[in-house]
């Protein structure tokens, strides 16, 4: 390959900062494999789960990071069909369509540095086929990123997992960049109210110039209390969950209607357990759990950017911080603590 090395965000131990540091490619691509070029690459709150060990022991350390970003296409390896040299791609994380290939044998140090199917805390990277969607040239860099994940998982969840119809009413718990979009969706279909509910007041800010209806900070307000004042006597009809926190699921559960949905985005910590009363759904109460909005990309993300490209809905606001590859840990830092309000984009 005519690339040899690339900057690279690594994660080497849970709960610490990632190390940037010069990473080595492989010398020739496999069957599906493809070399890009980063442009931009999202921060996705699955990040910092992983950073902290949400899911338990990390048997794969040390590792690359990231499943949402912009490139371009370098080269392709033996039986690539769906993209090509010099091809403007999103990066994502659920399968599209091409070869599944293997996972990149990188080197680090002298060591082998593991990697799945696609990561973006790099200025370059050895994708499989099935995880790049081509764009057309004239998008833009920083918005293409967040279709690897933040407008496909929040569109789907909408679509395909709420399934939300016109008229009804939506609670939103948690306004980080999954969220916004998840606002903007409910919006596209008209529902109302559509309720926000969040820690931090610029995310909340954020999600009423997007399409909330109603916002609430559960950090000083009775949320329960607030939330049924908003729907002034309506059932809830939806209850979207991306905290992953049980107390707030158990929450959605209560507040739903008979049969109302409620749809889990945010991944509870390991042993985080919740406990329902299950009775209501043997009578069409139903609670599910979202696996990227079920989204196919390559079917969705040409259809949500020309929804885009039609200004039928806005992108404008959703990127409120900007950072290079080398402050990664300040970016990471200012998602956690909420002083930025939607999507933290890397800079490559």
């Amino acid at each position: 390959m005519s690339i040899k090395t690339m900057q690279a965000a690594i994660l080497v131990a849970l709960n610490q900062p990632l190390v940037v540091d010069t990473v080595g490619l492989p010398s020739e691509l496999g069957v599906g494999q493809v070399l890009v070029k980063l442009h931009v690459s999202g921060i996705c709150g699955s990040q910092l789960g992983e950073i902290s060990g949400v899911k338990g022991p990390d048997r794969y350390l040390p590792h690359l990071m990231g499943h949402e970003g912009s490139a371009t296409v370098l080269e392709v390896g033996p039986g690539v069909k769906q993209v090509k040299p010099g091809d403007l791609v999103v990066l994502h994380w659920r399968k599209g369509a091409g070869i599944q290939a293997d996972p990149p044998q990188y080197r680090w140090r002298g060591e082998a540095l593991n990697a799945g199917w696609v990561t973006t805390f790099n200025s370059h990277a050895v994708v499989s086929e099935n995880r790049c969607t081509p764009i057309p040239a004239d998008t833009d860099l920083e918005v293409a990123a967040l279709f690897g994940c933040a407008v496909t998982t929040g569109f789907g969840v909408v679509e395909n997992n709420a399934q939300v119809r016109i008229g009804e009413s939506v609670v939103v718990f948690g306004a980080g960049g999954i969220g916004l979009n998840i606002i903007q969706a409910s919006a596209l279909v008209s529902a109302w109210p559509i309720i926000a509910v969040d820690l931090f007041d610029g995310r909340l800010e954020l999600a009423k110039r997007l399409g909330a209806t109603h916002i609430i900070n559960s950090s000083n307000a009775d949320a329960a209390s607030d939330i049924k004042e908003a729907l002034a006597g309506w059932p809830l009809d939806v209850f979207i969950d991306n905290t992953g926190s049980p107390a707030v699921i158990e929450l959605g559960y209560q507040l739903t209607d008979a049969e109302g949905r409620v749809v889990l985005v945010g991944v509870p910590r390991k042993g985080a357990d919740i406990t329902i009363h299950s009775l209501p759904l043997h009578f069409g109460k139903l609670l599910s759990g979202s696996h990227g909005g079920e989204c196919e990309p390559a079917k969705d993300i040409p259809r949500y950017l020309n929804l885009l490209k039609q200004k039928r809905w806005n992108a404008d606001g959703l990127i409120t911080a900007r950072y290079p590859l080398e402050r990664i840990n300040e970016a990471i830092e200012a998602m956690r603590t909420g002083a930025t309000a939607g999507r933290v984009l890397i800079t490559l």
